[in-house]
């Protein structure tokens, strides 16, 4: 059985920690000193280091854990430190975790953004948020819609381990743009009693995230009129999304 926790780091980001059987990996370490002491609190070996784009806010910490622990790191082309390169549709093994995940490339956040989606867990980054997604940096609303469309087609089931502790300022939009949506009031309370008790939002779920993201649901009435409201040229999924993504940009 693969655990899971998130590793506060920075302001509001989270690196993953996944471990089994004393041996781990962390995923998009911003920050090598909490990784590095919450390893040693729970006596792990630092086996894998996963990537998913080149923001400074994912790797800043990468030549120190590489350094303190000499172990693998697999991401996109053109970050310095990692040593296997991976792309779309490769299969990632982790030996020392017994896991195995399957690499996506969901451009938009970035054109390098990756996911690693295996063992029931999906490592999105910055592509998916708990009822959000990453701003259009380098992609476009093309891309980013398929690369969400792509997420979205996971099991219902999959643990939606993105990076930011965003959940209650992007539910604010969600509920703007979608008020009578039933599940996200139910879900909105939820989080914000987590949140006031100190724990964190995340994981998520891909079924959590279609009935309550506004960004997955391209298909709703109320959000494509909305859509049409902000812009929209017609109800396709990415004109839905497009016209979202831009009143999210100065929600």
């Amino acid at each position: 059985m693969l655990n899971i926790l998130p590793v506060p780091i920075l302001k509001d980001n989270y690196v993953w920690l996944a471990h089994q059987a004393g041996r781990a990996l962390v995923v998009d370490p911003g920050d090598a000193g909490p990784v590095r002491a919450k390893l040693s609190e729970l006596g792990l070996d630092l086996a894998s280091i996963l990537i998913t784009h080149h923001h400074a806010d994912h790797i800043a910490g990468l030549a120190e854990l590489i350094a303190a622990y000499r172990c693998p790191v697999f991401g996109p082309a053109g970050i310095a430190g990692i040593d296997h390169v991976v792309d779309d549709g490769a299969q990632l093994k982790v030996p020392e975790l017994d896991v195995q995940f399957v690499v996506m490339s969901v451009p938009g956040h970035t054109q390098d953004h990756l996911a690693y989606y295996g063992e029931g867990v999906l490592f999105c980054g910055d592509t998916l948020f708990a009822c959000g997604c990453g701003r259009l940096f380098e992609g476009s609303a093309l891309q980013m819609q398929a690369s969400l469309a792509r997420l979205a087609a996971l099991p219902d089931e999959t643990l939606v381990c993105c990076t930011h502790e965003y959940t209650l300022a992007n539910q604010r939009f969600a509920l703007a743009a979608e008020p009578g949506n039933a599940v996200l009031q139910q879900r909105v309370g939820q989080d914000a009693a987590r949140r006031a008790g100190g724990e964190p939002t995340l994981p998520s779920s891909i079924g959590w995230e279609k009935a309550t993201n506004p960004f997955l649901r391209w298909s709703s009435p109320e959000l494509i009129t909305v859509a049409a409201q902000q812009g929209a040229m017609n109800s396709s999924p990415v004109e839905v999304f497009a016209a979202l993504r831009r009143w999210k940009d100065v929600f």
